[in-house]
């Protein structure tokens, strides 16, 4: 590899990447998606990439997308961090935060939104006990 080339790269990956929450907004029926990233850029490319092969995860967004397509749809990005030397759980926590922020802001849930309604504190229990249970932990 030429010594520019290690340079670039080197650079690259100092680079701090975008982090922050992103939507991915219908035109047709304003419905959107709300995620957070700490690459938003890679992130964002991962989603389109993914609806236009047919494999998002999200069937109702990726339903709608084949129905209406790409030029239907507008990816923008909603609040940013400020790039930061922070430890990843300080970067994953701050991001948690504000994720939760904007989904009480816009509630896209529903028929306002593609994102699943968030499940409240007895149904996250729930959920872990039953994990706990398939693990063998209540023995």
């Amino acid at each position: 590899m030429k010594p520019e080339q290690k340079a670039l790269k080197q650079h690259y990956r100092e680079t701090p990447r975008p982090t922050g929450i992103f939507q991915i907004r219908n035109l047709t029926n304003e419905k959107v998606f709300v995620s957070k990233s700490a690459d938003l850029t890679g992130s964002l490319n991962r989603h389109r990439f993914e609806l236009q092969m047919g494999s998002h995860q999200n069937h109702a967004l990726q339903n709608d997308w084949n129905e209406h397509g790409a030029t239907h749809f507008a990816f923008e990005i909603l609040d940013e961090l400020a790039p930061r030397d922070a430890a990843p759980d300080e970067l994953k926590n701050d991001l948690a935060a504000l994720e939760t922020i904007w989904l009480e802001q816009l509630q896209p849930f529903g028929e306002r939104g593609y994102n699943d309604p968030p499940k409240s504190r007895c149904e996250r229990l729930q959920m872990i006990m039953r994990n706990r249970a398939t693990q063998g932990f209540d023995e």
